[in-house]
C-alpha cells in the first residue's frame, strides 16, 4: 500500500513540475514586454533592457559621463570609448559594478543592483555606437 502512495506522489510532483516548465516556456524573450518604473512598457526585451539603462544612466551616471569630467568617456564621444577594452560590455560592466580607476563603485550609487550597472553601461554603448553588433 505504502509504495502504491509514494508511486503516486511521485508521478503528482513530477507532472505538476512538467506543467509549469512548459506554462514557462511558451512565447519568446521577445514578446515578453518589459516594464519600467515609470510605466513605460516596451516591446521587446531589448528595448526595455535600454529604457532601464537609460534609467540607471540619467540617475547615476549622467553627472559624470554627460560631460566627461574626471576623464570619464561622454556619452556619444566615440573617440574617448574607441579606447576603452576590446572586451566591451563584460569588462566595462565589471570597471562601473566595482570602480575603476577615479570612477568608485557603481558611480557612488550603491543602492544599484549590478544589473542596473550593467544596462547602464550598455546604454551608453548603444548610444554612442548605434552601428555596433550587440552582445
Amino acid at each position: 500500500m505504502r509504495g502504491r502512495h509514494m508511486i503516486r506522489a511521485h508521478l503528482f510532483y513530477l507532472v505538476g513540475g512538467l506543467v509549469f516548465l512548459v506554462g514557462c516556456s511558451q512565447g519568446s524573450e521577445e514578446s515578453i514586454p518589459a516594464a519600467v518604473s515609470d510605466g513605460v512598457h516596451a516591446e521587446s526585451w531589448r528595448e526595455g533592457r535600454m529604457l532601464a539603462g537609460k534609467e540607471a544612466y540619467e540617475s547615476a551616471c549622467a553627472g559624470c559621463h554627460d560631460a566627461g569630467e574626471g576623464d570619464a568617456p561622454a556619452l556619444g564621444d566615440r573617440e574617448a570609448w574607441s579606447g576603452r577594452s576590446d572586451l566591451w560590455t563584460a569588462v566595462l560592466s565589471g570597471h562601473a559594478t566595482a570602480g575603476y580607476l577615479d570612477m568608485p563603485e557603481k558611480g557612488g550609487h550603491g543602492e544599484l543592483s549590478d544589473d542596473d550597472v550593467s544596462a547602464a553601461v550598455e546604454y551608453m554603448l548603444q548610444k554612442t555606437f548605434p552601428e555596433r553588433p550587440r552582445d
